[in-house]
């Protein structure tokens, strides 16, 4: 976006990409959006992103925005170039379920990042009935194996020593292209191409749509790192069932002991939602046990948040209260997991890509405070002597 507006000759913009996850994210939108205006009065606002794609009349009536672009436009140079030639139009969004294929945005680098990220897939075929970010991204597209890979070389040619995959139900890759390969498919083929790649990530994994290649690729391939962050949102069947999930609470339990059978130093993440509509006291506490039971460690907790629009917004709503007291409850679950993990590398040798001069990330994506400064993105051999814990 930053390139399109440059070339366009738009030097006085900001551009506000939002989130349309939660009404929380959206709020802060409309509070960064003014503290801009305030701060930049001259400057021309433009607003882009998923809760602009949704709402994009209400971003368009805000008197501080001066235009509202959709998720696909943002990415092409054309509506950037108009804008740069005067155009008055003040939104430019279509209709995101007609967008049918995903580009590949070749970058040489990502400016203050350690590691550079690459979209491979967008959009989600699914509809999870408390989600709303289909209607902001569209039906899923999968990027071409042969733009990943040029990508990836590119990045690694740049100096890149870690690059993460990421897409919006990445998972589902591959349907919408030519001979269909799965995402382990495309992986492998990552890998092969680019072998001088040191560790490649992957963003939220559905985990009933793990492929045979892909599992392959965790028992066997020492350069994908053992973290793998899931899309599980609650560990209550009937809560699962009711938000349109399609896996169980067996599911997830038999998924992350498979992986830690193939590779016992596995770590997993997860997204939870905490006071999702009807969640009684009893289908919250299932949810706390799967935590266990998975072996979950890096929660990503979020209380429940009502997008207009979608079923569960028309379920039982839990209180407001009892959403936040969840949510802190499963926060501090998550940290009791942090610290077990942390304790477990006590004593041990670990690779450390560097985030900051003496601050980094190891395979299982704890942070480490080295002793002596390196430079940022170079990956370096450390021994872990003690951990503290975050205040």
């Amino acid at each position: 976006m930053r390139t399109h507006a440059r070339a366009a000759g738009l030097g006085d913009v900001v551009i506000v990409n939002t989130c349309a996850v939660t009404s929380e994210a959206e709020r802060q939108a409309r509070q960064t959006i003014r503290k801009l205006r305030r701060e930049r009065p001259g400057a021309k606002i433009v607003v882009t992103g998923c809760a602009a794609q949704v709402n994009p009349d209400g971003f368009a009536g805000m008197a501080e925005v001066d235009h509202v672009l959709g998720n696909d436009a943002k990415l092409t140079a054309q509506p950037w170039a108009d804008l740069g030639a005067g155009a008055t139009e003040r939104v430019r969004v279509n209709d995101i379920m007609s967008v049918r294929e995903t580009a590949g945005h070749l970058i040489q680098g990502m400016e203050g990042r350690a590691r550079a990220f690459v979209q491979v897939q967008n959009g989600c075929d699914h509809r999870c009935t408390f989600c709303i970010i289909p209607f902001g991204r569209g039906n899923s597209r999968s990027v071409p194996m042969g733009e990943v890979v040029a990508q990836v070389r590119a990045l690694v040619a740049a100096g890149y020593n870690e690059v993460v995959l990421t897409g919006v139900d990445v998972t589902s890759y591959g349907p919408d292209l030519p001979g269909q390969p799965t995402l382990g498919q495309m992986v492998r083929r990552l890998l092969a191409a680019v072998p001088e790649l040191p560790r490649l990530r992957l963003s939220s994994l559905d985990a009933v749509e793990m492929d045979d290649d892909l599992w392959r690729l965790v028992a066997e391939e020492p350069r994908l790192m053992p973290h793998l962050h899931l899309s599980l949102q609650a560990g209550d069947d009937l809560t699962l069932k009711r938000m349109k999930r399609r896996h169980s609470r067996a599911d997830a339990i038999s998924f992350c002991e498979k992986a830690r059978a193939l590779r016992p130093d596995m770590v997993f993440g997860a997204d939870i939602i905490a006071g999702f509509p009807t969640e009684t006291e009893e289908m919250f506490q299932n949810t706390l046990c799967s935590v266990e039971e998975c072996g979950l460690t890096w929660l990503h907790v979020f209380p429940y948040s009502p997008r207009p629009g979608t079923p569960a917004a028309k379920m039982p709503q839990v209180p407001g209260p009892v959403r936040k007291e969840r949510a802190a409850r499963l926060r501090a679950l998550g940290e009791v997991q942090v610290r077990r993990h942390l304790e477990g590398l006590v004593g041990t040798t670990a690779d450390i890509l560097l985030e900051k001069p003496t601050l980094g990330r190891t395979p299982t994506f704890a942070q480490v405070t080295l002793d002596r400064p390196g430079e940022p993105g170079a990956i370096v051999r450390a021994r872990l002597a003690g951990f503290r814990a975050t205040p």
